[in-house]
């Protein structure tokens, strides 16, 4: 059974906090080609009963509360409740479709959303009339009855399936020595369609028991047979919209005066039956539907390609009536949310507890957050190295990408090199009286060669290499900043930029990660080129010197290239600023970040000649080891 269906489902609870899962049907459902452009979207809210029957209105409201959420208020929303439990008569209906067809005629929505079976039929059958071209959503009842009511095609369904036999089941591993099954319904269509669907579900469930369908009597008739069935009895509800004498119920009403005097525990497909003396059911969550359905809504509107979903159902049980039936907690289906469950110990008196114990977990507590804390900053510090590493590596890649043409140049020169050298070796091996000497000096070239080639590779790959952890070593700044300089040497006589060095004579040691102190030279290296691409190429120069300058390292890579702006001296090492049309804005950012790491020093100042200066400083090898 479904929403339309629905009438009996009552109302939902908020505190319930199933999800819902979808899973997707069979049916497709295709969405609108464009979205709502220019103008507010509008949607059209079908109630198939009036504002009583909590479900539909839980329902609808999570529907509406959605709506509001995603669009930040910007929506029409529109709601009529139809009524047509108690006015089905075909002329209600039509004068119905007339009077909603004139009133939205000047505000024709975009969306209709049908909750209920009845609600979908109607606003199917005189959507011409009503909302021509808007988009349809169906919600609160099966596939089966989505098929029977032949609902179109290009209707999109979220389909809920009320399956009593997963109640009943529900009440057989709580009962399991039951001997007698009584099934409640009411004497509306509904109801009785209710029935019929009970009857064929549980055929063979009703073999194991003594089966009763108590339909068609009066309410108090109701209640007086559910007081008097024997105490191994299980009680399922369905659905009293109405009594024989022809009384009209809202369905969970019905049931509480039913269960209230009841001799036996009573089940139901329904969540608000619950709250009303049930035990518990198989059944679904009217809130988190409501919001699906909002889901599907807001993706119609954006002209999403859509599909049917459907909504399944969870265990839900009554605590107190567990306890009132003396029914094991234990036996309840795996995943059943219990409600009204009594608190614990600790939760009644949680105030006194932590008074009484704070006392002793005191010391205990200041510990354990010096000790959180202290693992929060390495935690930190681990995480600030993954991505220092990480910016490093994408930073290296991206150097290796723009110094490839130069590199891929400069590697081909010692391989055409060691060819010439074979073909002319191999020539002289086929003459007459081969020259040895000759042919060993050309070996001799071509193991040159190839260790040069070797040498092109080992730094390519040492720019590449991606590590997960610093690798803290001593070295020497000069032979770093000699390696920088092989690297870029092809791409600065690609520019027609003359490279200089000035290196202090012996060792200049610092301990950090070599490839990553070589990243920053080459950083600043390719800012300075790029400087200098305006510059007369006669006079364009790259320079590098390192120096000792107050017991630290330093280390100058100097342009003549068109200096940098005074008033941008100090955003040049922010992250993203740049000057470069093809620039990111990272490489300085990430120099500083670098040497900072390794407790030094950047800036950046213009020379008077022209041309701008950087200078990075490292503290000496030996002074950190000291100070350690």
């Amino acid at each position: 059974m479904g929403l339309g269906e629905w009438s009996g489902r009552l109302c939902c609870t908020a505190f319930l906090l199933a999800v819902v899962a979808i899973s997707l049907s069979s049916r497709h459902a295709s969405a609108s080609d464009t979205s709502i452009a220019n103008r507010v979207p509008r949607v059209l809210v079908l109630y198939p009963y009036d504002e009583r029957i909590a479900a539909t209105t839980a329902a609808g409201e999570a529907l509406r509360s959605r709506l509001l959420e995603a669009t930040n208020g910007k929506i029409d929303l529109f709601s009529e409740f139809l009524d047509l439990s108690r006015f089905p008569e075909g002329d209600h209906v039509a004068r119905m479709a007339r009077y909603l067809g004139e009133k939205y005629a000047p505000r024709r929505p975009d969306v209709v959303v049908a909750l209920g079976k009845e609600s979908a039929s109607f606003v199917t059958a005189n959507r011409g009339t009503i909302a021509p071209g808007a988009k349809i959503v169906a919600a609160g009842f099966g596939t089966a009855t989505a098929e029977k009511i032949s609902l179109p095609d290009d209707v999109i369904g979220a389909f809920t399936t009320f399956d009593i036999l997963k109640t009943a089941e529900m009440a057989r591993s709580l009962q399991p020595d039951a001997r007698h099954l009584y099934i409640v319904g009411g004497s509306s269509d509904f109801d009785r369609g209710w029935l019929t669907t009970a009857r064929a579900a549980l055929e063979q469930f009703s073999k194991s028991y003594e089966t009763t369908y108590l339909e068609d009597l009066t309410i108090d008739e109701f209640v007086e047979r559910a007081s008097n069935v024997p105490a191994d009895s299980i009680i399922l509800a369905l659905t009293v919209f109405k009594d024989r004498a022809g009384r009209n119920f809202i369905p969970r009403d019905a049931i509480r005066k039913i269960a209230a005097t009841a001799s036996a525990p009573v089940y139901g497909p329904y969540q608000t039956y619950i709250e009303h003396g049930v035990v518990g059911g198989n059944t679904v969550t009217f809130e988190a539907l409501g919001r699906t359905v909002g889901d599907l809504v807001i993706d119609t509107i954006a002209g999403k390609p859509l599909l049917d979903i459907e909504a399944p159902q969870t265990y839900i049980a009554d605590a107190r009536q567990l306890q009132r039936w003396g029914l094991a907690e234990k036996d309840l289906p795996p995943g059943t949310i219990l409600m009204h469950k009594e608190r614990s110990l600790w939760e009644e008196h949680w105030v006194v507890l932590v008074a009484g114990g704070g006392l002793v977990l005191a010391q205990a507590s200041i510990i354990s957050v010096l000790l959180l804390e202290r693992r929060r900053r390495r935690d930190a510090e681990r995480s600030s190295r993954l991505h220092l590493l990480e910016a490093v590596h994408l930073n290296q890649s991206a150097t290796a990408g723009a110094l490839s043409s130069s590199i891929a140049h400069e590697l081909n020169q010692p391989l055409s090199a060691i060819r010439n050298n074979a073909e002319a070796a191999s020539v002289l091996l086929r003459s007459e009286s081969p020259d040895r000497e000759l042919i060993q000096q050309i070996l001799l070239d071509i193991q040159e060669d190839d260790q040069r080639a070797g040498d092109i590779i080992g730094r390519m790959r040492g720019l590449l290499k991606k590590r997960s952890e610093i690798d803290w070593q001593e070295f020497d700044l000069n032979d770093v900043t000699s390696s920088a300089i092989h690297i870029i040497h092809g791409e600065a006589e690609r520019r027609g930029i003359k490279l200089t060095s000035n290196q202090l004579p012996g060792e200049l040691p610092v301990r950090a990660d070599k490839v990553h102190v070589q990243q920053v030279i080459l950083n600043l290296a390719t800012n300075a080129m790029d400087s200098m691409l305006d510059a007369v190429p006669a006079g364009r120069t790259l320079s590098f010197a390192t120096r000792l300058a107050n017991e630290k390292v330093e280390l100058q890579v100097s342009d003549t290239g068109d200096g940098i702006p005074e008033e941008r001296l100090n955003s040049i090492f922010e992250p993203f600023y740049t000057t470069k049309q093809a620039g990111t804005g990272l490489g300085l950012s990430i120099a500083r970040a670098i040497v900072e790491t390794y407790g030094g020093t950047i800036c950046a100042d213009n020379r008077p000649e022209g041309g701008a200066v950087f200078r990075v400083a490292l503290p000496l090898a030996h002074r950190e080891e000291q100070s350690r």
